[in-house]
């Protein structure tokens, strides 16, 4: 029947214990006996490690010999294998009911020094220590000597040896000159770990005379030198010189033969390395050749360990603290372009295969005593029995056999493995002894567990021995009870008994339900530096250092080192159950590491990056950034991305700049932090890849061309001596290229006709070369004034605010540059309703493009009216057309709309509910209007507009503000509607209806107030009007209107009704003064579309939109319409 593990319950507390059974005997351990008062074996419980060295800055060295036993043991020691009492020294310092003596620091050690050995005995036998050298140290000290030069030749490897003397360590060895600068090491010369300076091949700067090998005891604070040593290195090119003097083979000069690897160090193929666990492994390879080799390391069948390092440039290999898991096959393999040195390490660690343990047994049976041990080489196995050595014992391979073990065999046996490397030393406590039974499990022990399944059946409360499917009784009389049940409770009694005796014990046994977590917690992830929280619902939570409160468990500021599976643990004193939810904090990716620049070409290099942990979300990309040293140092500009499963890419790089390149990552939280740059990387001068982009030809003048480009960046120059090849020829006729260089990146071309096209073509050099082959542009010379006005002007009404004006376009040969479009001026003569003739501001609508009508919006109806057209180019206007003069018809009669402003009450004396507004026609006469209210329920709002009111009318408005009690007293104020549809606004003022007093608009000092400020804007209005007029620039206004001066106005269209808010504009009778390179301009606005198809108006004709002056800006030959916005 097969038992599952879940439906299982152990009653392994339900104990008894038996020393031994009836007939068989069983192992148990020495610890038993400590319960009772039985004689022991002696047992060593402390001892001195197998080296003691005095150094002389301790004060004292304690020999430690502590064990147990009973009876009481006895200590005893030897000292070089003769007896030593130390009680018989009063320099040495004994302890009482011990073994361990301490040797004082008195000056006086040597007399110590030696081979200790601590014997603990007792009438049953003896136990022995390890044993213990004392060491002495002295002043360690190198020969004197006198060394000869070492003479070698160039490309020859040599070694200078070290061979420092012995002493305590740890041994350090350092390589300086006499002036105690270091002898620099790198892949070609390096020290070996026995102090040896290795050179794989020699080159003359080997040369000197002061090579010195340094070596330090920092135990004992000790430095010794050893003699200096020469070495000479005779070039190739002297010794050929030489051999072959008469032969005259110069080419053979300087020449180093190349040669493929060996190993100077280790000198065999292979080689056995003990393993001691624990301490560190040091592994070395250095070989000679040219070139100089490199050392890669290799575990055969396996990766090398993930602590393992490599250092000494790739010639040593170390390994932490190795482990059993360590041990194995190693390879180093030396390498160049000629072949290949390999050498083959074997790890096999020396350790106990079998360790004798200790037993209690009865008499009468057979005791096997087993010892055995690997090791390279095969450790020798030696058997001692109380310290001595045992002739009478059978000893079959690895064990010592007692047959029909009797009392007297009790003792303890002790087995010795030993070899070059070491020893290992094993003391076994063999008792001989019958034993009446002893039940360990104390009495009465009550024990609970929990049950899964529940059956229906009687218990049997009989005294008979417990038996059954479901029950086990173990060898160490242990009750196991599967699949425990409700009816299992109850009391259960252990016996025990053999020859000697019996013993007995009882245990209270109840079944419980067992514990269970309600609620689990689910995994999670969260981002670093946020706030941790996990609802816990158990009774016990094992999260170490987390804060918990309230069953929440709360991590604050989640960093790296709180990702792991979190466990809930809900316990009892039966049982327990478990819920994991793992955390998982995610980042910005890790820094890449270790980038390798390779494949350097002249334009481009391939880099080489290791990616940084991405912190559980997966990288997207890899950034790559640059920096240079000459243009933009310390500044790093992003080059290329590459995706996030990349880890290479190929540059595409300038010449003649020095580069340096880093990496960053970026993910789903952000990008990381860039890595470290990698080295320099400086690419040779090349001609550029390219040429200046973006020209731009500019007419400023007609008869100039001015050439504009981007220049190349400076990274781009590709090298030193950038320079720019202007070619230019007409485009309409025959002609050879014209040529100029030039540095910076404009050129004006003189001398050119008027608008002509040009082919141009620019192209960058430095001094490596020319750069591809450059594009043909096309542009213009400068253009000129239009020298055509439009003809054929005609007007057309289409209602009383809207006409459509046709002319007839201007011939090209005409316009000397780009047609920019037309524009029309008009203004306002005077209203036909009054005879006096007033002139209104003149206006400017701009119609971009080749157009021969548009329409004019805005005017008043039944007014006369004056207008010209024009074109314009990118030099400015053309002359005017003939003044046009025409009539608007009478309009229909239109309401009216006032708006009224206001500002609320000082004093609402209450929470203001709003207003209530009230108007009424007047006109000055007795009847009036009837009386129109508006309730205003918005207490927030101080405007109102009042529509369709009469035109050319006179109205009283009257306002109050309101409260929850009720309105307060009203503020008035009268207007006159006009005839046009102009709005007219009521300026705003305090009204303060909900106020007791009244408003205080009906204050006196408030009527002065506004009366001053008043006057005062009309002061300014005054002066600002005297300051346009200056000059009598008025004077003459009307006759300019009757009589436009047509030949003046290609040079500047402000000549015809100069009614513009422009102050900047000149006044006409300087402008003979001026050059005729003074910009074109206008005061009217302009107006990209006003066609037949997209013109907009309001329902009575007027044009949407307001009109004011600006002022024309030289533009380039390219032409743009701009939107002219108001004033």
């Amino acid at each position: 029947m097969q038992r599952s593990p879940e439906l299982t319950a152990v009653l392994g507390l339900i104990t008894c214990i038996c020393v031994f059974h009836t007939t068989t005997a069983i192992d148990i351990p020495l610890e038993v006996l400590s319960h009772i008062n039985i004689e022991q074996l002696p047992t060593i419980t402390a001892q001195s490690p197998s080296s003691l060295i005095a150094f002389p800055f301790d004060e004292s060295f304690p020999m430690t010999c502590e064990a147990k036993g009973n009876p009481e043991p006895e200590f005893r020691w030897t000292k070089n294998g003769q007896e030593f009492d130390p009680s018989l020294d009063p320099r040495l310092m004994k302890e009482e009911n011990s073994g361990t003596f301490v040797i004082p620091n008195n000056g006086n050690l040597t007399e110590y020094q030696g081979t200790y050995r601590c014997y603990v005995s007792n009438k049953l036998g003896t136990a022995i220590s390890k044993e213990i050298e004392f060491i002495v140290p002295h002043v360690p000290k190198f020969p004197k000597e006198t060394l000869d030069p070492v003479v070698v030749e160039e490309g020859q490897p040599f070694t200078l040896k070290c061979n420092p003397p012995k002493g305590i360590p740890p041994l350090q060895i350092y390589w300086m000159t006499i002036n105690l600068q270091h002898i620099e090491q790198d892949e070609r010369v390096s020290m070996g770990l026995n102090g040896d300076l290795y050179f794989s091949h020699a080159v003359e700067k080997d040369s000197r005379r002061d090579y010195c090998c340094f070596a330090a005891f920092p135990r004992i604070r000790t430095i010794v030198q050893k003699t200096a040593m020469s070495v000479i290195v005779q070039t190739s090119s002297h010794v050929i010189y030489i051999i072959m003097a008469n032969l005259c083979c110069a080419s053979l000069a300087n020449a180093i033969l190349e040669r493929k690897p060996s190993l100077l160090t280790p000198s065999t193929a292979t080689s056995e390395t003990q393993l001691v666990k624990g301490e560190d492994l040091k592994l070395e390879c250095i070989a000679e050749g040219f070139p100089t080799p490199q050392v890669e390391w290799v575990k055969i069948g396996h990766q090398l360990p993930i602590k393992a390092k490599v250092e000494n440039h790739g010639k040593l290999l170390l390994v932490p603290r190795v482990e059993q898991e360590d041990s194995g096959k190693y390879m180093c393999k030396a390498k160049n372009g000629l072949g290949e040195a390999v050498h083959y390490f074997t790890l096999k660690p020396p350790e106990w295969v079998i360790e004798p343990e200790s037993q209690l047994s009865m008499i009468g049976s057979d005791v096997l005593i087993k010892c055995s041990a690997s090791g390279t080489p095969q450790p020798t196995i030696t058997w001692r029995v109380n310290g001595a050595p045992a002739p009478n014992r059978k000893v079959f391979d690895d064990t010592i056999v007692l047959r029909n073990a009797k009392a007297s065999d009790s003792a303890v046996y002790q087995c010795e493995a030993s070899n070059k490397h070491g020893t290992l030393l094993s003391n076994a406590n063999i008792m001989i002894m019958n034993l009446s039974p002893m039940i360990l499990t104390k009495e009465g022990e009550d024990y609970s567990v929990f049950f899964l399944r529940m059956f229906s059946r009687s218990k049997d409360d009989s005294s008979e021995s417990v038996e059954g499917p479901r029950l086990t009784i173990h060898d160490n009389g242990s009750l196991e009870i599967y699949s425990v049940e409700k009816d299992d409770t109850g009391q259960y009694t252990c016996l025990a008994k053999n020859t000697e005796g019996s013993s007995a014990v009882d245990a209270m046994l109840y079944v419980k339900d067992p514990t269970r977590i309600v609620v689990a917690q689910e995994d999670l992830q969260i981002l670093i530096g946020t706030t941790f929280c996990q609802s816990i619902l158990c009774l016990h939570i094992s999260v170490g250092r987390y804060f918990v409160e309230d069953g929440i468990l709360q991590i604050i500021n989640v960093s790296h080192r709180d990702q792991g599976v979190y466990t809930c643990v809900a316990r009892t004193p039966v049982d327990r159950d478990t819920a994991s939810a793992l955390l998982m904090v995610l980042d910005v990716p890790d820094a890449p590491e270790y980038l390798v620049l390779s494949e350097h070409k002249s334009k481009s290099v391939k880099l080489k990056w290791i990616p940084g942990d991405d912190h559980n979300s997966s990288t997207t990309e890899f950034i790559i950034e640059y920096e240079e040293s000459q243009w933009e140092p310390g500044n790093w500009k992003e080059l290329l991305r590459v995706p996030g499963n990349h880890n290479s890419a190929v540059l595409k790089l300038h010449g003649h700049v020095d580069y340096r390149f880093r990496v960053s990552g970026l993910n789903a939280v952000g990008r990381g932090l860039p890595s470290e740059p990698t080295e320099r990387y400086k690419t040779p001068p090349a001609a550029p890849d390219k040429n200046p982009e973006n020209i731009k030809i500019e007419g400023h003048l007609p008869h100039e061309m001015d050439i504009n480009w981007e220049p190349l960046l400076p990274i781009e120059h590709n090298g030193p001596g950038l320079e720019y090849k202007v070619s230019y020829r007409r485009q309409d006729v025959e002609e050879d290229w014209k040529e100029h260089m030039v540095k910076r990146h404009s050129f004006v071309v003189k001398n050119t006709p008027t608008f002509m096209p040009y082919e141009i073509k620019i192209q960058a050099r430095n001094h490596q070369g020319w750069g591809p082959e450059p594009k043909i542009v096309t542009g213009y010379s400068g253009e000129d004034f239009p020298s055509a006005a439009p003809e054929d002007v005609a007007v057309e009404g289409l209602n009383s605010s809207v006409v459509k004006v046709s002319w007839t376009r201007v011939h090209k040969d005409k316009l000397h540059g780009h047609l920019g479009g037309y524009r029309i001026n008009w203004w306002r003569l005077r209203s036909l309703v009054a005879s006096k003739k007033s002139h209104g501001d003149k206006h400017t609508l701009t119609f971009p493009g080749d157009q021969s009508h548009a329409t004019v919006p805005g005017l008043t109806p039944f007014s006369e009216y004056s207008l010209i057209v024009m074109t314009f180019n990118g030099r400015g206007n053309g002359p005017g057309s003939h003044p046009l003069n025409f009539k608007t018809p009478e309009g229909d009669v239109q309401k009216h709309t006032v708006s009224l402003v206001w500002a609320p009450p000082l004093e609402p004396n209450g929470i203001l509910t709003g207003y209530l507004l009230e108007y009424q026609l007047i006109n000055d006469t007795e009847e009036v209007g009837p009386l129109q209210t508006v309730d205003i329920s918005n207490p927030d709002t101080t405007k109102w507009n009042l529509r369709d009111l009469e035109p050319v009318s006179k109205y009283k408005f009257y306002l109050r503000s309101c409260t929850t009690v009720g309105c307060g007293p009203v503020v008035s104020e009268e207007c006159t509607t006009t005839l046009e549809t102009s709005e007219y606004n009521i300026p705003p003022y305090d009204v303060g209806l909900a106020s007791i007093h009244g408003g205080i608009s009906t204050q006196g000092w408030f009527i002065g107030l506004m009366c001053a400020i008043a006057l005062l804007t009309l002061i300014v209005l005054i002066a600002c009007f005297v300051n346009r007029n200056k000059g009598g620039k008025y004077s003459v206004k009307e006759k300019e209107d009757l009589h436009p001066d047509v030949e003046s106005q290609g040079m500047n269209d402000d000549t015809f009704c100069e009614y513009s808010d422009n102050d900047e504009k000149p006044l006409k009778g300087s402008q003979h003064s001026l050059s005729r390179e003074i910009k074109a301009g206008d005061s009217g606005d302009s107006l990209v579309d006003y066609g037949d198809e997209d013109v907009q108006f309001n329902e009575d004709g007027s044009f949407i939109g307001e009109y004011a002056g600006r002022k024309e800006k030289r533009v380039s030959a390219e032409i743009k319409a701009t939107i002219q916005t108001p004033a």
